[in-house]
């Protein structure tokens, strides 16, 4: 018997505006007919998994204000549909710091939404930019994460992936099959060395997939960083405070070892990456942790949802 589940990082694809869908398209109809699923079908599959709750976020794509609030106004009615089942995470005009802000906040006071779950970049633009972070602000004041999440590599930043391949290869490799994690691992460095932290000591920030590769290079970057200028707190330090990081689209044992020997129990998060990733499949993991004695049961239980109920504030009708 597993855990209750609260799964973090799972996606849905708006259908009040209908022409984003185009860039959907490249995946099999099955994960876009469950991209746009918000009922039965979403429901059956989270029961399959045993996941308890979805803390429900819109599929990557750089969205205006406008549609951002209609887009969340959707979500919104969502989870007063099926408030057990359902949380979310606010989309964000990233591009319009200032409205971005109030637009996290309208949907945290007048809502309920638990944090907000933005692009890596704006076309190539990572959020070091002090112009970005009265997002980040308003993230603290509201006592809320920031979800950091891969998206869409910028015309400019595809030509770095290109090379004697297909083109196909190249949007691979600048999507899931490498660039995704790279440049998001990448921001948090970039923020790092920014000052943001110590300018906002208390910011929670989430990242997927096992950290993002993160983990695994650790003991070259924490000695390198020393030389990226004064800060009150080192890198380590930044991570173990400020950063959460789930598991979303990996389910084998050797990368959750390498989070572990990194992090403290205490921000790993279980996330499924659905519908990209199925939950059937998340299950499984969550059974391979139990048997693979990397983690005892209380741990287990942190991960997969006692974690989750402290840092976004939610209780669990188990």
């Amino acid at each position: 018997m597993v855990p209750p589940i609260i799964a973090l990082e799972e996606h849905f694809l708006t259908g009040t505006l209908p022409g984003l869908r185009a860039r959907y398209e490249v995946f099999p109809t099955s994960v876009q007919q469950k991209l746009i699923s918000l009922g039965d079908e979403r429901i059956k599959d989270m029961d399959d998994g045993e996941v308890t709750l979805q803390v429900l976020s819109h599929a990557p794509i750089n969205l205006s204000a406008d549609q951002c609030r209609r887009v969340n106004d959707e979500l919104a009615e969502t989870c007063r549909k099926h408030p057990k089942r359902f949380a979310g995470f606010a989309t964000l005009p990233m591009s319009d710091p200032a409205a971005a802000a109030e637009e996290l906040e309208r949907m945290v006071e007048e809502c309920g939404f638990v944090g907000a779950l933005v692009n890596n970049h704006i076309e190539g633009a990572f959020f070091d930019d002090e112009k970005y972070w009265p997002v980040f602000e308003r993230a603290v004041k509201l006592d809320v994460p920031i979800y950091i999440h891969p998206t869409f590599a910028s015309d400019d930043m595809l030509e770095h992936y290109k090379g004697n391949y297909s083109d196909k290869a190249a949007l691979g490799l600048s999507a899931y099959g490498w660039g995704w994690h790279t440049e998001t691992g990448l921001h948090i460095l970039r923020l790092f060395a920014s000052g943001l932290f110590d300018r906002l000591p208390t910011l929670k920030i989430v990242i997927g997939h096992m950290g993002e590769m993160l983990p695994f290079a650790f003991d070259r970057i924490f000695p390198q960083s020393k030389s990226w200028g004064e800060r009150e707190r080192d890198l380590k330090t930044v991570w173990h405070e400020n950063i959460w990081v789930t598991t979303s689209g990996y389910f084998s044992l050797a990368p959750l070892s390498c989070l572990l020997k990194v992090s403290n129990i205490d921000r790993i998060l279980y996330s499924v990456d659905y519908p990209f990733s199925m939950n059937d499949k998340g299950l499984a993991f969550v059974e391979e942790m139990q048997e693979s004695g990397l983690v005892d049961a209380e741990q287990l239980d942190k991960i997969c949802y006692k974690n989750a109920q402290k840092l976004l504030k939610i209780k669990l009708d188990k």
